[in-house]
């Protein structure tokens, strides 16, 4: 049977004006009419949905892990082309590590396991996979985070190579940042990238440096953010970035913190401290924001997403460790859009869940896959 999402009640909901109902509900998919006695019984599809406070809920709306759950399905003569000729490769994630959304909502997601990045095109039944291993100049090899501009251009961040990959939004190759002399790169473990198209500037973090880079859309460096240490906007192996309003969000994995700065890298505040419960931090991944500004942490080693307000407060998590719906096996990435849908990298079950939140005052039926 699918395991629900996890639920917490805080003690302070008072406090905070968003404690947690202590409500699980699980929506069948429902059948219209028992089926004829010799016909097999259809396979009944439960969903999560989690029950909020004020009206809020979150919903899980499905998968996506080969370029099979996109296209359509193949016809009769397709298929039978295939007995003959052989059926065509099929993409699919192997390691997968983060994922954002464009202005198509098309889910880009890349995977080091496969050295290359998929691309969803749910509404268009597409798929796209972008790959350079096989290029003699400017291959890469190890793409890790990826961020896009307003133009819908994709930024890749490749950790081996210390290179940022560039594509437009047609998957066409545009060019190398950072690519210097003979093939090396001049980021030493790029990993974090955030694009603010209206102020021309990438923000990538450099992991084993220590420290956030500020750049011109041609990658020409214009500051330096950080340096190692544990005091406010000092760093300890900074991993995944996000830019919100004028924020600079940093996840401090090994200061097992989020710290947010603002576009200059004044600190302003942090969210977590370590600790393997609830509402602590241990192996913080990936991070989003949805419309209401509230925090989305990944936590690795308990397999949950924690949802923070800005004082640091939990609000609510979900997940645990499986392989059902809603649940995770290494977690390393989520993503919340404009419309507040959320993607998780469900990175050990070689995949990306995806749910939906609503917010104060919005309501909508529970999704289903």
């Amino acid at each position: 049977m699918v395991q629900g999402l996890l639920a917490h009640v805080l003690s302070n909901r008072k406090r905070t004006g968003f404690g947690l109902l202590s409500v699980f509900l699980f929506l069948p998919s429902l059948l219209s009419a028992a089926p004829p006695p010799n016909e097999k019984k259809p396979v009944t599809v439960t969903v999560p949905v989690l029950l909020l406070d004020g009206g809020r809920k979150l919903v899980f709306e499905g998968t996506v892990s080969t370029e099979k759950d996109v296209k359509p399905k193949r016809g009769f003569f397709k298929k039978i082309l295939d007995v003959i000729v052989g059926a065509p490769d099929v993409h699919f994630m192997v390691r997968p590590y983060n994922v954002v959304t464009d202005s198509k909502g098309r889910i880009i997601v890349t995977d080091p396991g496969a050295r290359g990045v998929h691309i969803f095109d749910l509404k268009e039944q597409k798929y796209k996979f972008l790959s350079r291993k096989d290029k003699s100049k400017e291959a890469m090899t190890t793409p890790q985070c990826v961020a896009v501009d307003a133009k819908d251009n994709i930024y890749v961040t490749d950790s081996d190579l210390g290179k940022i990959f560039v594509f437009d939004s047609n998957g066409k190759f545009i060019r190398a940042i950072g690519s210097l002399k003979h093939g090396e790169g001049y980021f030493k473990h790029p990993t974090g990238i955030a694009v603010d198209s209206a102020a021309q500037r990438i923000y990538v973090s450099d992991t084993w440096r220590d420290e956030i880079f500020v750049m011109d859309m041609n990658g020409s460096v214009l500051q330096k953010i950080g340096k190692s240490g544990t005091g406010d906007g000092e760093f300890n192996f900074p991993t995944d970035l996000r830019l919100d309003g004028p924020d600079l969000m940093v996840v401090d994995a090994m200061n097992f913190r989020l710290q947010v700065l603002d576009r200059a890298g004044t600190f302003q505040f942090a969210i977590g401290k370590v600790g393997d419960g609830l509402g602590n931090l241990f192996r913080p991944k990936g991070l989003g924001v949805d419309s209401e500004g509230h925090v989305y942490i990944v936590e690795g080693l308990s397999a949950v997403v924690q949802v923070f307000d800005r004082q640091g407060e939990l609000l609510y998590y979900f997940g645990k460790r499986g392989t059902g719906f809603g649940d995770f096996q290494l977690p390393t990435s989520v993503f919340v859009d404009q419309a507040d849908h959320v993607y998780v990298v469900d990175s050990f079950n070689r995949r990306v869940q995806m749910f939906r939140y609503f917010a104060l005052g919005k309501q909508a039926a529970g999704g289903g896959q």
